[in-house]
Order: structure tokens, then C-alpha cells, then sequence
């Protein structure tokens, strides 16, 4: 009987036993990127879910967004980033380098080779052993990291602190084996912006300095040091193995040292925070099982989901007492609460953020006021914020995270306060990049759209304000406020205005209301930001119906659809100039005029479900996945972009995705698993079955919800949320004869 129940008790923890899928994430998935060609301008990112930062090898230049690329063949550091895009470089930077033989502070010089055959890449730990004989590693915490340097018992052993780039501190206190200090490097922050660091480590320093990175001179002996890229060494007795524990802060050195201690202090050695580390990340990624597919498939999932987990990025820390608060990257002062960081909602408003509204949707109800204490604070609604707002890119679509958020029943902020932000948005120009407030906003409320070329990017500009108007309707429609239904419904129609009836495609007009000349359709830039009309035609999340009525119906509208893929995949550089990467991606991608690597374009293959032929939409959405998606350095079709890319996959793996945002729908694609179980941050498990599905059988013949039939392509976000079973019966041939009637198809405004 005993033999039994000690049986039975190991069965069960065998059950509950949380799956090992750290092992299925690769790290380096995407850094085989470079300025002319990029496949994910990722690099092999150490960190936990949402963490504060995270940690990397640097084979850049300081200051180089490339900070990582897999084809370069020496290390020059061991660094703290944040970064989310080689195009925005980086901020809060400083780095380490273990260095054998003589002292070489230098980057260049110091810079040692090595082998991918001698990395590890995961999400909980980072491993490589360099051409001299160093080993270093690493293991994060939310808001530092553990790191263990083994140095060659021949020669000396240095460690060099590098400040980065602007002004830094450092201070060598010999007695508690520790340097602290800080950094400042960074874009959109203010004045006092700092970045505080502690560092302590397990061994005594044999000899210590500090070192300027500008022209590389040395204080030997020295103890503190303060000015432009100051920096420190530390040598140790020849062939030791180093730890070193370091937390960082953007509050204050007590802070730094707080986070330390608190996260860091009970690991003895590199090992526990290791194991620390990768039972959060199980605990995390196990939150979607997958069942089925290849190991392949798995590997591209979870490294996909791995990198859509880091953004945002918490910027918030506890104080003494566990009480959230943090350093404003808006007005420079300490304030009570979260806030959160690391996103350019131009790409992410798209996937990123709907996929954290089904699985955090705790951390989800916290940006929506995060995004509102931003604009107290500076006087804006975030749109790309690095850490302060930069800007960047074009479109209003904080009210798209604020409106899908209340439409998913996330509500945790003032629904008057939000409308009241997003009208200023969207009736002035802030000081800052294109998407602070509208370009040609006047002209917008005036002519019904944005004209080019009086203005750059105009209409793509045009659609993207038109879909956050929708936003705008549609969350003064829910929470019963008249006065701000008045202002933006007919904006959110003003899509029709660029719509050109003669050749069926969204064009530039002028403010006399003439089409720009000399229309080329595969055209890149001017009216457009980084596509052409091929790419910007489908830009209207919120009435597709009405986009098939301006086509004059179905049949024209699927087959310009059509026309995407069997276009030649050519390219008219336009304004450009010249080739810029997300062209030579799309000739690369070899799917005609579909353009996967940049965003305009992501929502268009789930447009076949709203003009009843939903399984050309599961066609195309495998093809993308398996020809475009791979879990190696060269995982990605172009910039994974803060998670958008990645999240992407997740959901389209899934089997269905958020094409418009600020609704509580998701349209349903093609499920690439024959099981997934997505366990709710309500303990509620929401689960899709596939059967017979594999590479070939990607067409749904049938679909249950909860053991009835279901018709509709898309799916509710409470059906999900609320727990349930969701059943696809898979087949190798088009259910052609499966067309869905006019109820049955995706929200649209307009019938």
C-alpha cells in the first residue's frame, strides 16, 4: 500500500511538474542583421520577462546600434542594454571585458575572438569561451544580472568597466570588493537622467585604476573618476574564477543597492540564479503549450514568444517598504507607481499588445495608466518611448492600447482623461518626432486628409489617423461620451479621401485635391512611410467592409488581394533613393509584392475572412510562417521590432490574430499546432485543438467553440479569456464550400 501511494505521489508531481521550454529558445535568433539586410536586428538578449534590463555580448562599437552580429567574429564586452532597435541605438549602457595578459583598456584592443561553437543563447544564461581561453557568463534578475568570469591560469587577470558613451562615474572601494557608479549615455532624456550601478564581487582586487574611453589613458592606482566614458579595471590573481553580482537603478545608488540585495542576495553562486532564472521562464512560456508540430516549430514558437515577453520594459523599482515607483523619463522626477518603457507603438499597437491583453492583462491595466501619468507628465501621449518620447514613426495609437484595453473589459483608468489626451494629440504638433501630436493636422480636419507633398508620409498618415479617430469613437461610444462621438466620427472616415476610384488604390493628393503625378503603385516613399501602394492599400483595420465598397465589392476587392502575391516582386526605390532594407527583404521573401518584414502590411492576409474566402487566408498565413519564420540567427524577414514581429507568429500560430485593435475580436487564421493550452492569468485554460493538422491540412474544414458548432472567423476575446475549448478539423484541401455569411465575418463600421 505504501509502494502505491509513493507511486501515485510521484505521478502526480510528474504531472504539475512545470515542461523544460527554456531548451526550445534560441537567443541568437535574428542577429545575422547588418544595416542593408536585416533578419530580426535582434542580439542574444539575457533577461527575464518585462525585466528593467537586460544583458548581451557586444560585438559593435560603443554607440553602434548593431550592438550584436552574428557574422562578426570578436567580443568587446559584456553589456547592459535596453535596446529595441538598431535604429534607435541604446541608453543606460555601461559594459564589462575580462581581459588575460597585459592591461587593454581600449575596445578595439581588448576585443578577443570567438566561436559560435563555444555560445550558449538562452533566456536564463549566456555562455561563451573566447579565443583566449575566458569564459564568461551570465544569469539576469529583473533589474541586474549574475556573471562569472574564468580566467587562463597563465597570464594576468584584468576585468575593464567600460562607461560607454557621455558622461559616467565610477568609484573603486577596495575594502567591500565593489565599484558603483553611474552612466548617462542615452536619446529623449532629461538633464538629470542617470542610470546608478553597484557592483560586488567574490574576490579580492589585486590592483585596481580608472580609464577614460576617449583617448584610453590610464590612472593606475586611482579610486573615482567622473567625465566622458570614465571607466575602471580591476585585476585579480592570475587564473581566478570571478563573480560578480550587479543591480542598477535610475533613482539612486541606495536604490541600486536595494535592487541587489533584493534580487540577487540570496544566490550563493552563478548556478542558483541560473536555476532561478529558468524556472521563471518556464513558469512563463508554459503559460501557452504547445502539442504537436516539429521540434522546428516549437523552436520558432518559443523563441518567438520569448522575445515578445521582454517589451514593454518594466521602468518602475521598489523602495524599502516593496512600494512601486520609479524616475520619470518625461519631467525628470520620482513618482509613485509603475511605469513601463521600450516601445514604438507604431509597430507594437498592432500584435504585441493585444497578446499581453490576453495573457497579462494585470501588467496590461498598468500601462493604461502609465500611458496617461506620461501625459501628465510631459504634456503627450507616448508614441515611441526610449526611455522619455522620441516620437518616432507616424500615427496617435496610445488611444488604440487604451481603447482595446477597455473593449477586452481592461479597465483601469479614466476613460474622460484618455479622449481629453488624445483630442490635444491629435489638434497639435508637439515638439518632438512625427508621431508627437499630427502633422498637418489642420489640413486633416480640414480637407477630410493630409497632403502630400505639402506633407511627408501623408498618406499613409492619413490612414493611421483615421484608425485612431476610430479608436477614439469608439472608446467615447463605450463609456457614453457625446462630445467626443461628435468630433471623431466622421474622421474615422476619412480613409475615402485617398482613395483613388481610377486605380483602385490609396494615392497622395495635394491640398488643390489633385492625385500626384506619375502613379506608380510599386513606388516606395513620398506619400507612403516605408512601403508603397501595394503595401498602405489595406490600412483600415476598422472598415474593411468599407474598403470593399470603395473597390466596388468582393470579387475586385479578393482579387487585389491576390494580386499582392503574384505581382513581380519589384522595386521602385521612389524617394528612397536607393535600396533600403525592407525593400531588398520583400525581393528576398520572394511573395510578390507582400512586404512581411515592416508592419503596414502584417493585417492583410487575414482580410480574406471579411470578403468570404477565409481559406485563402489560411493558405497564406502557413506560407508566411514556415518560408518567412525560422528559431536560427536568420529567424525573422526584417526588424523584429520590439516584440510586434514576434508576436506576430505567436498569435498566428495560435491560429487567429488582432487585426483591429480597440475591438474584442481576433480573426482566425490557421493554427500551426495540433494542440495548444493557453492557461489564463484567471487560472481559466483556453484550449485549441487541430486535429489531422499538419503541413499540408492547413484549411479548416469545421470548428467547434465549447462543443457547438461555430461559423464566425473570428473569435471573442472573453471566449478566450473566459476558459474553453476551441476545435479546428483540419484538411489538405480548400472547404471552399465553407463561405461565411455576412454575420459571420470580422467587425467592420461600415455594412
Amino acid at each position: 500500500m505504501k509502494y502505491l501511494i509513493v507511486l501515485l505521489f510521484v505521478s502526480k508531481l510528474a504531472v504539475a511538474q512545470t515542461p523544460d521550454l527554456v531548451k526550445y529558445v534560441n537567443t541568437l535568433q535574428g542577429t545575422n542583421s547588418k544595416h542593408e539586410l536585416t533578419r530580426g536586428n535582434t542580439y542574444p538578449t539575457t533577461a527575464l520577462p518585462f525585466g528593467m534590463n537586460t544583458w548581451t555580448p557586444q560585438t559593435g562599437r560603443n554607440g553602434d546600434g548593431w550592438k550584436y552580429q552574428y557574422f562578426k567574429k570578436t567580443i568587446r564586452g559584456f553589456q547592459q542594454a535596453h535596446q529595441c532597435s538598431s535604429w534607435s541605438n541604446d541608453y543606460a549602457v555601461f559594459s564589462f571585458m575580462p581581459v588575460t595578459g597585459a592591461l587593454k583598456v581600449s575596445e578595439e584592443e581588448r576585443a578577443a575572438g570567438f566561436n559560435h561553437d563555444n555560445e550558449v543563447a538562452r533566456p536564463n544564461y549566456y555562455k561563451v569561451k573566447l579565443d583566449n581561453g575566458i569564459t564568461t557568463e551570465m544569469s539576469p534578475t529583473e533589474r541586474g544580472a549574475h556573471l562569472r568570469f574564468s580566467f587562463p591560469k597563465e597570464g594576468k587577470s584584468y576585468l575593464v568597466l567600460d562607461g560607454y558613451t557621455k558622461m559616467s562615474m565610477v568609484k573603486i572601494i577596495p575594502s567591500e570588493r565593489k565599484i558603483i557608479g553611474y552612466v548617462n549615455n542615452g536619446h529623449y532624456v532629461p538633464e538629470n537622467f542617470k542610470n546608478y550601478f553597484v557592483v560586488v564581487f567574490d574576490k579580492p582586487f589585486k590592483s585596481y585604476g580608472t580609464w577614460e574611453n576617449r583617448t584610453n589613458s590610464v590612472s593606475t592606482g586611482a579610486l573615482e573618476l567622473e567625465g566622458k566614458g570614465a571607466g575602471a579595471y580591476i585585476e585579480f590573481k592570475a587564473g581566478e574564477q570571478v563573480q560578480a553580482k550587479v543591480a542598477s537603478s535610475y533613482i539612486s545608488t541606495e536604490q541600486a543597492a536595494l535592487n541587489l540585495k533584493r534580487e540577487l542576495g540570496k544566490f550563493k553562486n552563478l548556478e542558483a540564479t541560473k536555476a532561478a532564472a529558468a524556472k521563471i521562464w518556464n513558469e512563463h512560456l508554459s503559460r501557452i503549450l504547445v502539442e504537436g508540430g516539429t521540434e522546428e516549430e516549437k523552436a520558432t514558437f518559443y523563441s518567438c514568444f520569448f522575445r515578445a515577453s521582454l517589451f514593454s520594459r518594466q521602468f518602475f523599482e521598489y523602495d524599502k517598504d516593496g512600494k512601486p515607483y520609479y524616475y520619470s523619463a518625461y519631467d525628470g522626477k520620482i513618482h509613485e507607481g509603475y511605469m513601463y518603457t521600450d516601445t514604438g507603438f507604431w509597430d507594437t499597437f498592432r500584435a504585441q499588445f493585444p497578446l499581453n491583453a490576453i495573457m497579462h492583462p494585470t501588467m496590461h491595466g498598468r500601462y493604461m495608466q502609465a500611458l496617461l501619468a506620461a501625459y501628465e507628465q510631459c504634456g503627450w501621449l507616448p508614441s515611441w518611448s526610449f526611455p522619455g518620447e522620441g516620437g518616432s514613426m507616424i500615427g496617435n495609437h496610445a488611444i488604440s492600447l487604451l481603447a482595446d484595453a477597455w473593449a477586452k473589459g481592461i479597465r483601469t483608468f479614466d476613460p474622460k482623461q484618455a479622449l481629453q489626451a488624445y483630442l490635444h494629440e491629435a489638434t497639435n504638433k508637439g515638439p518632438w518626432g512625427p508621431a508627437n501630436g499630427r502633422h498637418g493636422w489642420k489640413e486633416y480636419y480640414q480637407l477630410g486628409y493630409v497632403p502630400y507633398p505639402e506633407y511627408g508620409e501623408a498618406t499613409a498618415k492619413t490612414l493611421e489617423y483615421a484608425y485612431d479617430d476610430f479608436c477614439a469613437w469608439q472608446l467615447s461610444k463605450e463609456t457614453d461620451q457625446p462630445f467626443y462621438t461628435r468630433i471623431f466620427e466622421r474622421q474615422m472616415f476619412n480613409y475615402k479621401n485617398v482613395y483613388d476610384p481610377s486605380t483602385r488604390f490609396m494615392r497622395g493628393r495635394n491640398s488643390k485635391g489633385e492625385w500626384k503625378a506619375n502613379f506608380d503603385p510599386i513606388e516606395w516613399g513620398g506619400p507612403y512611410t516605408e512601403g508603397n501602394a501595394w503595401h498602405w492599400q489595406w490600412s483600415v483595420f476598422h472598415d474593411v467592409q468599407g474598403l470593399i465598397n470603395l473597390m466596388q465589392g468582393e470579387k475586385n476587392f479578393t482579387a487585389k488581394l491576390d494580386s499582392v502575391f503574384s505581382e513581380p516582386n519589384k522595386v521602385n526605390t521612389g524617394t528612397y533613393g536607393g535600396m533600403i532594407h525592407e525593400m531588398t527583404e520583400m525581393v528576398m521573401a520572394n511573395m510578390g509584392q507582400y512586404a512581411h518584414g515592416n508592419q503596414p502590411i502584417q493585417h492583410m492576409i487575414y482580410l480574406y475572412n471579411y470578403a468570404g474566402q477565409p481559406w485563402k487566408t489560411q493558405y497564406h498565413v502557413r506560407q508566411v510562417m514556415s518560408r518567412l519564420y525560422n528559431s536560427t540567427e536568420n529567424g525573422y524577414p526584417g526588424d523584429e521590432d520590439q516584440g510586434q514581429t514576434s508576436s506576430w507568429y505567436v498569435l498566428s500560430a495560435l491560429g487567429f490574430y488582432s487585426v483591429c485593435p480597440g475591438t474584442d475580436q481576433y480573426v482566425i487564421g490557421s493554427p500551426v499546432f495540433s494542440k495548444v493550452t493557453i492557461t489564463l492569468e484567471n487560472g481559466k485554460k483556453f484550449v485549441i485543438q487541430a486535429r489531422n493538422n499538419n503541413s499540408q491540412n492547413v484549411y479548416i474544414r469545421s470548428a467547434k467553440l465549447n462543443g457547438k458548432d461555430y461559423t464566425p472567423t473570428y473569435i471573442k476575446h472573453s471566449d478566450i479569456t473566459n476558459g474553453g475549448l476551441l476545435e479546428f478539423d483540419m484538411q489538405a484541401q480548400p472547404a471552399t464550400q465553407r463561405t461565411p455569411g455576412i454575420s459571420d465575418r470580422p467587425f467592420s463600421l461600415s455594412k
